[in-house]
């Protein structure tokens, strides 16, 4: 039974690409990047200045004015990076049900822009404690939906440079918010409150632009190029049900065991920032430094390797995000100087934007149309699982050895990650192909 229903999907979705492709619908699918593009890469621009304006001193401001230990920030952080990634499931789940994403991400939006003002009042670990929540909860909800509209319209050769250049505006906005919170934490004295209200400037800016300009795409502009599970018709309504993640192929899941083993290696930034801080800058001013070089690693990569990733296999980039990694640990654990801990932080952040740019444009390659925001928050749900460990690891190894042997714990994640990519990728790469159209 279930074969026959499978078989008459597969069939139905079949039919339906090829009534569908216009001339037009075909250009598009292999033409420029599309302007709605270029308008959620401004928003991430302006939200990720607004977040790294808060985040780059959330840590510092626990610890040196509220007395926080290590292990609370890392327990703080791994709470919230779960709330957002366990999020961003339920509302890609969400938007594939309603077929409508735009509306969703208004929610997350609204919510993120009124974390900002209520950090700013925040005088206790509770109260931080609600205001990072609400941030990071209103990324979850908008995530998975954003993400699935680039995918939903991006030219299908173009798949990997639309999220790279979406990854690099973004980027640029956290580069952004990294000197502007250094420039103002400067000019008022190290006054963390002011810091945090005049971030909610640019988050609202990105809400007015997701308002007015960002429109709700009409169909899909292109399906999944390949996959083991049939295709489902686009004329059937996805149901909001668990069970749609039978319609996910093993090789999805074998790409997700490896996302799951090599996210446990990725600690929080927050612990880049305590380590620097308490190793080399001890002055709270220059914690956006961290985050500036950080996210100029993650700039310099993401629109390259999605280009790259366009034109060759993706899942072989892979290894590089990950040698990334490993070679950040060794400089950052053996580091004498500020000089080399940068030169650690500059290949951080390019395992992120080589990485993350590959996991997420498999994903919108490879899974069904209609099961994008599903796929993509299977994804998310995973780093919180693994980023909550890795910031519960990382902060008890800061708390009971020392910050600079969370670099140690890290890199042994990572070389397991890397051994055990090499063992299956050629079941992954077969899994991705064995229904190719």
């Amino acid at each position: 039974m279930q074969d026959n229903t499978s078989s008459d999907r597969s069939k139905s979705g079949q039919l339906s690409d090829a009534s569908t492709a216009s001339p037009s619908s075909r250009q598009r699918r292999d033409g420029k990047i599309p302007l709605t593009v270029w308008q959620i890469g401004l928003m991430m621009f302006l939200m990720n200045t607004a977040f790294v304006m808060t985040y780059s001193f959330s840590g510092l401001y626990l610890k040196h004015a509220i007395g926080v230990s290590a292990i609370f920030i890392g327990f703080l952080e791994g709470i919230c990076e779960t709330i957002s990634h366990l999020m961003k499931l339920l509302s890609g789940m969400l938007s594939d049900y309603l077929g409508n994403r735009k509306r969703i991400m208004i929610c997350g939006y609204i919510l993120s822009v009124l974390s900002r003002p209520l950090l700013a009042i925040s005088n206790s670990f509770i109260l931080v404690f609600s205001a990072r929540a609400a941030e990071r909860f209103g990324n979850g909800i908008q995530g998975s939906p954003r993400d699935a509209i680039v995918a939903d319209i991006a030219p299908r050769k173009k798949i990997g440079a639309s999220y790279g250049l979406k990854r690099s505006l973004a980027y640029l906005g956290s580069l952004c918010g990294g000197a502007l919170g250094f420039y103002i934490m400067k000019w008022t004295g190290n006054n963390y409150q002011c810091v945090f209200a005049l971030a909610s400037i640019p988050a609202i800016a990105a809400l007015l632009i997701l308002l007015f300009f960002v429109k709700e795409p009409n169909r899909f502009d292109h399906p999944a190029i390949t996959s083991e599970a049939p295709m489902p018709s686009p004329k059937l309504k996805p149901k909001f049900s668990f069970k749609s993640f039978r319609y996910l192929s093993s090789a999805f899941w074998l790409l997700m065991l490896i996302n799951f083993i090599f996210m446990m290696a990725r600690m929080n930034e927050t612990f880049l920032i305590l380590r620097m801080n308490e190793g080399f800058q001890p002055d709270p001013m220059f914690a956006p430094v961290v985050m500036i070089i950080f996210n100029i690693g993650t700039s310099i990569s993401s629109y390259p390797i999605g280009i790259v990733g366009d034109r060759f296999d993706r899942i072989k980039i892979l290894f590089i995000g990950m040698a990334f990694l490993i070679i950040a640990d060794i400089l950052m654990f053996s580091a004498m100087s500020s000089t080399i801990m940068c030169i650690g932080i500059l290949f951080w952040g390019m395992q992120l934007g080589t990485t993350q740019n590959v996991f997420v444009s498999l994903i919108a390659e490879k899974v069904p149309e209609d099961l994008r925001g599903t796929g993509l928050g299977i994804y998310w749900l995973i780093n919180a699982i693994s980023a909550f460990v890795a910031d519960t690891l990382a902060g008890f190894v800061a708390h009971h050895v020392s910050l600079n042997c969370i670099f140690v714990s890290s890199g042994i994640i990572g070389v397991t990650a890397l051994l055990v990519l090499a063992l299956i990728v050629n079941t992954i790469q077969h899994g991705f192909r064995s229904r190719k159209r």
